[in-house]
């Protein structure tokens, strides 16, 4: 039995929540049609208003949208709903249907009673929607409009109507400029709102890190954060740049991308969904489903839609090919396409983790690159690859900071005889520079060559970042091309690893040092790799510590199982155990954890070294064998070169 506070408590909250469902949309667009009158349905009712507003000096008007059964004896929430640059407040009722939209909504028991207030949003004494709307002061007029809002507009409404005044019973929507502005606002004074929307946000939004200056307060205050755009809107990078902002810093949000332009589909689309979720308790787990379309694929060639990261990282993929009988993709796990009527497939993956991935598109069987996008060497062939974002690769992102150069060189080996390739890495400022600097010789994977760490690797990005926030001392990085061969024969055994070891002292060394101003002598070397390229830096470092200063082992380790190739070498190390510690700086291993293919080799040499007495670091990195784990790596390692 209830008690009777009990009963009182359940019967406050119901009048207070209309007694609706608290699930959120199962819809994810707006049906057709749903913004047309329905018979036989309760409606609500649009009223103007005119309010004082000593921010402007004037009376002011706006409309307000009471819901069905409205009843001054109940309080409601309050949606604050914003125009764009040439509208006023009558924009929404115009081009929208607003109420309509509502109503339908409330009679498919989909929306909590809200009273909406549609305000003008120029907020200037002369605020019509005339002459130029792009005139400074018509502009500056939609900033003034926060105070008329907070201090002029909402104490008027609230007054007015019977209403909930507290923080977690106030959203702000807009379209467009209204959606910089219910931004700038709504994310500026988390005090008044919990629920803000931006739909189609305008140049006038504020920078990301303006915006939410503060990730974990706004997390905490925040009960829904929305941010939708058309795919064909030349404003969506004002969208995008904040959803990848709130990504990487883990503040759950709606990013919704649908087909459209900068038009009321998608607006009125945007408060179809928006307003459905509000006031009502949200689960953050689910809002990365809700989005028609996904983001083009930084790795799409240009102008290519497809692939599309959807905000939960599945990835869509299409491709056209009529007369195929049956197209996958592979990336790793094969994902079977399916054909439409125009003999495009299509076909849209699990969650696909951070970072960098091959693929490969297969067509009837026959492995083949995307033509939609950009081709990487890798696995030994020409892939596609994917570029998957990552919360945590701030530190490979283009930032507004002093860049440095990648130059191709080319340079006659005289160790294999032939012409090689190696790609270099020149600090900002280095063509201006008379200063002599260190060098890393850096070395890829196993199916990979000399462009692996510059393209997929992001090793300027990564180096550009850390030496313009003084963490990496300014370096030159040559990367190596890894792949020689013995006697015609390739692999791991010992005359490879020997011919990799002229070629790096014989010819890259020299080439460097005659080619660019370098400092020569071992402190101001470092030798890295990964995978192949580790066990690559192994051989050739270990044997060379009068050579290097600091050697790098990521992912990789002596395989076990090759007693052959091991056995000499611990040997040596046993033989040189005080030398190598004493002119190693840093021996740095790592791993991507335990998913890392190479991690139980290299636990087994690790305690070999321990037994041998050879010093060194040991790091993870969540990841397995992969390039978020490389790059992290790279950016772990070069700062603490050269110290």
């Amino acid at each position: 039995m209830l008690s009777m506070k009990r009963l009182l408590l359940l019967a406050t909250a119901i009048c207070v929540l209309g007694g609706t469902s608290h699930a959120q949309p199962a819809d994810k667009e707006m049906p057709k049609g749903f913004d047309q009158v329905r018979s036989g349905i309760a409606t609500g009712k649009l009223d103007s208003i005119s309010y004082p507003s000593k921010t402007v000096g004037t009376t002011r008007k706006a409309l307000v949208y009471t819901p069905p059964g409205y009843s001054k004896k109940t309080k409601y929430p309050v949606l604050y709903l914003l125009h764009g640059i040439g509208g006023d407040e009558k924009e929404w009722l115009k081009g929208g249907n607003p109420q309509v939209i509502l109503d339908n909504l409330y009679a498919e028991n989909k929306l909590q009673p809200m009273i909406v207030v549609m305000p003008n949003g120029r907020a200037m004494k002369d605020d019509r929607a005339v002459g130029n709307v792009f005139d400074k002061d018509k502009v500056e007029a939609f900033a003034t409009f926060e105070k008329d809002l907070l201090t002029d507009l909402i104490p008027f409404v609230e007054k007015k109507y019977p209403t909930l005044t507290d923080r977690e019973h106030r959203a702000i929507a807009g379209l467009s400029m209204g959606g910089g502005q219910s931004l700038n606002f709504g994310l500026g004074n988390l005090d008044k709102f919990a629920w803000v929307g931006g739909f189609s946000s305008a140049p006038n939004t504020k920078t990301p890190q303006e915006l939410v200056p503060n990730p974990v307060d706004a997390k905490q205050k925040l009960k829904l954060l929305w941010i939708s755009c058309g795919d064909a809107d030349g404003l969506i990078t004002f969208s995008k740049r904040t959803h990848d902002y709130l990504y990487q810093n883990s503040v759950p949000h709606i990013y919704y991308v649908e087909a459209g332009g900068h038009d009321f589909k998608v607006w009125k689309n945007g408060l179809y969904m928006f307003s459905q979720f509000l006031f009502k308790p949200v689960d953050n787990s689910s809002l990365t489903k809700y989005s028609v379309l996904g983001t083009p694929a930084a790795t799409n060639i240009r102008n290519a839609k497809y692939p599309q990261i959807l905000p939960d990282n599945r990835v869509v993929f299409r491709v056209k090919a009529p007369d195929a009988q049956k197209v996958q993709v592979d990336l790793g796990k094969k994902y079977d396409m399916v054909k439409d009527t125009a003999g495009f497939w299509t076909a849209t993956t699990d969650s696909i983790s951070r970072g960098f991935h091959y693929y490969s598109v297969l067509i009837d069987g026959v492995a083949v690159v995307d033509p939609a996008s950009e081709t990487f060497y890798g696995m030994g062939r020409q892939a596609s690859g994917i570029e998957i974002p990552d919360k945590d690769g701030a530190f490979y992102a283009m930032k507004d900071v002093p860049h440095g150069d990648i130059r191709i060189k080319r340079y006659l080996s005289k160790a294999a005889n032939s012409w090689r390739e190696m790609y270099v890495y020149t600090p900002p400022g280095y063509d201006k520079s008379t200063n002599k600097y260190p060098v890393l010789y850096l070395l890829h994977g196993g199916g990979e060559d000399q462009r692996g760490w510059a393209t997929q690797g992001k090793t300027d990005m990564i180096l550009d970042n850390l030496i313009a926030e003084g963490k990496a001392k300014p370096m030159i990085i040559a990367m190596l091309d890894g792949n020689v061969s013995a006697g015609g024969l390739a692999g791991f055994n010992e005359n490879v690893l020997k011919a990799f070891e002229n070629e790096l002292k014989l010819a890259a060394i020299p080439f460097v040092e005659s080619n660019f101003r370098v400092e020569t002598d071992a402190k101001n070397r470092a030798l890295a790799g990964l995978s192949m390229g580790g066990l690559q830096t192994l051989y050739a470092g270990i044997k060379n510590t009068n050579l290097f200063s600091n050697l790098g082992v990521f992912s990789s380790g002596w395989f076990a199982n090759n007693p052959k190739l091991t056995d000499p070498q611990y040997a040596f190390m046993k033989d040189n155990a005080s030398t190598i510690n004493s002119n190693l700086q840093h021996l740095w291993i790592s791993m991507g954890g335990k998913e890392d293919i190479a991690y139980q080799n290299c636990q087994l040499m690790m305690k070999k070294f321990d037994e041998l007495g050879v010093k060194y670091s040991y790091s993870e990195y969540a990841g397995g064998h992969t390039w978020p784990v490389w790059r992290h790596d790279l950016f772990q390692f070069s700062q603490v070169l050269f110290n």
